[in-house]
């Protein structure tokens, strides 16, 4: 059960800062904070529709480990603490 656990924590460490990173490659839709520091000024450099619906999917995906590696790290510890 040890082992898991770290390979958990290691999992939900990395799909952390890779979550982070992805949000912020997320094209502003404008209003937000994102207009604040300058993110108002279109570009249309290196945000097409693919690339868009690409990094939308792979955000989904990451979110969906992230919480499911939050769930089960929770399980373990509740069932572990029980022993």
């Amino acid at each position: 059960m040890q082992i898991l656990q770290v390979v958990l924590q290691v999992i939900l460490g990395i799909t952390s800062l890779l979550l982070t990173l992805l949000i912020l490659l997320h094209k502003g839709r404008g209003g937000g904070l994102s207009d604040m520091f300058g993110g108002g000024v279109t570009s249309n450099l290196g945000a097409s529709g693919v690339a868009e619906r690409n990094l939308n999917r792979i955000t989904v995906i990451l979110g969906l480990i992230w919480v499911s590696s939050i769930v089960i790290l929770g399980l373990i510890t509740k069932f572990d603490s029980g022993l």
